[in-house]
């Protein structure tokens, strides 16, 4: 196998852990406005906003490097692509060990049919349990603020 090979492997391994990174968006409801009653805050810790990030890629590339000298003809391109692979994998698993975290709020609102609804977002000090509040959005970009 040709040096040629082992690249496009590596970036089509790179391009397929890219792919698997992130869930797709689920944009129903965007707009959707909601109002209701803060029933309970619970303090959290919120991780970065990264799924697959830059200690992913330079592990890969790193592991893709040492990888390649190892071995001769087809095993040099199986070595170059398992060290791209273990390279990936442990370069985002240090990533996730140091990724700054940051304080954060899990916020249980009833709303006026009687539906609790839970909303994760950054500590907001200004939000206290039985404030009137308004959810603006749905899922994972939902917010709540105070009315």
């Amino acid at each position: 196998m040709s040096n040629r090979y082992a690249i496009v492997m590596v970036a089509a391994v790179l391009a397929l852990l890219s792919a698997c990174a992130t869930p797709p968006e689920q944009r129903v409801g965007e707009s959707e406005i909601r109002y209701g009653r803060i029933a309970r805050i619970d303090p959290v810790s919120l991780e970065g906003d990264h799924q697959l990030g830059v200690g992913s890629i330079i592990g890969a590339v790193a592991g893709g490097v040492l990888g390649h000298q190892f071995g001769g003809g087809s095993g040099k391109d199986l070595a170059t692509v398992a060290g791209v692979l273990a390279g990936g994998y442990a370069g985002n698993t240090v990533q996730n060990r140091y990724a700054d975290r940051r304080a954060g709020q899990h916020i249980t609102v009833q709303l006026g049919n009687g539906v609790a609804v839970g909303v994760t977002q950054p500590a907001d000090p200004g939000l206290r349990v039985g404030d009137r509040v308004r959810i603006d959005g749905s899922g994972p970009d939902a917010r709540i603020s105070r009315i």
